[in-house]
Formats: structure tokens, C-alpha cells, sequence
């Protein structure tokens, strides 16, 4: 997959969280991505590897 999200950016997953949310802001950035959730604020730290596999879109960019 092409890298095509950064710092702060939303993100949905391809399973939804446990509170049934899907909408996670990415924070940490680098050989592992640590994202949290936004509507319970549970952090997730996962390799760059498994985040890519479970990516299913960017949905907002920082910028916007």
C-alpha cells in the first residue's frame, strides 16, 4: 500500500473499535503507529506493518 497518511491524520480501521467507534487520529509515527480512538481516547500501538494491513481509508488530512 502506498503511504498515504501522516501525523494527526484520520484514519478508519477495517474492524470498528469495542465502544463502536471507527474513527482514529494517528499520533505517533515511525517503525510503529500508535493511533487513539476519538470517541472513547483509547491508544492502540501496532507496527507500520499490521496499521497498513487494517487500513481501510484516510478519511481526513491534518491540513483540512
Amino acid at each position: 500500500m502506498e503511504k498515504n497518511y501522516d501525523l494527526h491524520d484520520y484514519v478508519e480501521m477495517k474492524k470498528p473499535h469495542a465502544c463502536g467507534a471507527n474513527h482514529w487520529e494517528i499520533i505517533r509515527m515511525g517503525a510503529d503507529i500508535k493511533i487513539r480512538c476519538d470517541k472513547c481516547n483509547h491508544i492502540v500501538l501496532m507496527s507500520r506493518r499490521d496499521f497498513e494491513k487494517k487500513l481501510k481509508k484516510v478519511k481526513a488530512k491534518e491540513s483540512e
